[in-house]
């Protein structure tokens, strides 16, 4: 992955929100892009489990009410994209309209109010599916595995790249009216399609990304009940036994129960039994090495897809930051200077501790509209909360033990000490307290920076200012270099040239 200047980075925008109506078997939905670049932000979300596909398996045809309620929700979301300013919208239907026997004269009543539909094919839904998880994890190497209500997609994912993928006919309305008793039929009905539909792939050693709202919604599931201390869903993992775990829960947990964690849809709960059986079938038949959630899948993936390739390779989680500092600081360009000017004392660290601390940069102006008393709170918040990519839960609490240090907490939050241990916490203590000295000493503008040096010299930390800038060495920046050579066992020295 690469990184741009924040202001090329803003000129990748198109002009305009971008809109994407996606008609699934199970929900139907409408999301409002602030524009086509590389990490869009939503300007608006809604659903309706319209439930198109439930009566597919049996009669072959959409059920006749759920057409009636997409129909009424499609005309409104088709009015809310206008009345945004949508500078294009684009409506895109899958399986179950593709497999029904009514689904074209559901298409013509679209096109008579005015929403002509891509009517996607399976493969090309695979495709978008993995685009989507590239969007959002672009180091992703494994199988992507896209679970709708009227099929499930497969697709491999490598270096950047979408192998050729495959669709079956196995979404979670489906597999209700399968004649599956056991969970070996399931499997083998499973395989069979598979073969049928050419599938050769394995993820054997390697991660199965889970991609659609009834495997968000199971590990959401898992999520409660093990505790975990971050609600966030996107890349989170499980071991490929939980999946089994999972089947055995859903069998005695009370749906009531179920209903009531945060998340999930009360409309999905019937549905997750089955995707758990899929999921735990997959599992015995694919043998992948973890099992990782994306919160991105083909809405997001028809955005990718259409990214000029140097964009595509930007990294997602620089750009949101660099965009989000640019949005909330005073000094656009005062991160990626303060993220070079601490970068000598961290000579010999990973690429991804060189990110994490990059990102803290570019996040480090964040609080300063905050109560002074409160800004370490934002800044932690801005970390563990933000809606980040790219980014699992240990790096998040990377992220914001390093911003809230540097906006003057003192100690380890609660929930940082769940997630990361003790070194990564000292780690990013170093980095908070760094760009903590960088920012008191320039005041936040670059100028300072890009005049001195702060270097490591045998046992002392030293700090290299011009003559002119003799003055910004008043008592305040005077501490905080003496608090981070401390933390970096040596002693403060200041020279002059």
């Amino acid at each position: 992955m690469t990184s741009i200047p924040f202001f090329r980075a803003a000129a990748s925008r198109t002009q305009g929100p971008v809109g994407i109506i996606d008609i699934g078997s199970n929900s139907v939905r409408l999301v409002i892009y602030e524009g086509a670049n590389r990490i869009p932000s939503i300007l608006f979300n809604e659903k309706i489990m319209a439930g198109l596909g439930r009566g597919l398996g049996k009669s072959g045809a959409l059920d006749a009410q759920a057409v009636e309620r997409t129909l009424v929700a499609l005309a409104r979301f088709k009015r809310l994209a206008e009345d945004m300013g949508a500078a294009s919208l684009r409506t895109v239907a899958t399986a179950a309209v593709r497999d029904a026997s009514n689904g074209a004269d559901f298409m013509a009543r679209l096109a008579a109010i005015g929403l002509p539909v891509d009517l996607l094919p399976g493969r090309e839904e695979a495709s978008l599916a993995g685009h989507g998880v590239l969007a959002a994890i672009p180091e992703a190497d494994g199988i992507v595995g896209d679970l709708g209500g009227g099929s499930l997609e497969l697709a491999p994912v490598a270096q950047g790249e979408v192998g050729e993928g495959v669709s079956i006919p196995f979404g979670v309305l489906r597999i209700a009216a399968m004649k599956a008793r056991t969970a070996r039929d399931l499997e083998r009905a499973t395989a069979s399609a598979l073969k049928k539909a050419g599938w050769t792939g394995t993820t054997a050693g390697k991660p199965f990304y889970m991609v659609g709202g009834s495997w968000r919604a199971l590990a959401r599931l898992h999520m409660t009940l093990s505790a975990f201390p971050l609600p966030i869903i996107h890349q989170y993992g499980l071991e490929p036994a939980e999946a089994a775990r999972l089947v055995r829960a859903l069998g005695q947990l009370d749906p009531k129960r179920v209903k009531a964690v945060a998340g999930i849809s009360s409309s999905r709960v019937p549905a997750l039994p089955h995707a758990a059986q899929l999921l735990a079938v997959l599992v015995r038949m694919l043998k992948p090495s973890r099992l990782i959630v994306s919160a991105y899948g083909l809405r997001e993936g028809l955005l990718h897809r259409s990214l000029p390739k140097d964009v595509r390779a930007l990294d997602p989680l620089i750009c949101a930051a660099r965009e989000e500092g640019v949005r909330q600081g005073r000094f656009p360009e005062h991160g990626d200077v303060l993220d070079r000017w601490i970068a000598p004392l961290f000579v010999g660290e990973t690429a991804g501790a060189a990110r994490l601390r990059h990102a803290a940069c570019l996040l480090a102006d964040v609080g300063w509209r905050a109560h002074p008393e409160f800004r370490a709170e934002r800044g932690l918040e801005t970390a563990l909360h933000g809606h980040w990519v790219a980014i699992d839960a240990t790096e998040r609490a990377m992220l914001g033990q390093a911003l809230f240090t540097h906006f003057g907490g003192e100690g380890v939050p609660e929930l940082v000490g769940r997630l990361i241990d003790a070194d990564a916490v000292e780690t990013a203590r170093r980095w908070g307290l760094a760009m903590r000295l960088g920012q008191r000493l320039s005041g936040g503008v670059a100028g300072p920076l890009e005049t001195s040096r702060l270097l490591t010299d045998g046992p002392a930390l030293r700090l290299e200012l011009a003559g002119g800038d003799t003055a910004l060495y008043g008592e305040a920046v005077e501490r905080r270099h003496r608090l981070l050579a401390e933390a970096l066992g040596r002693k403060a020295t200041l020279t002059t040239n």
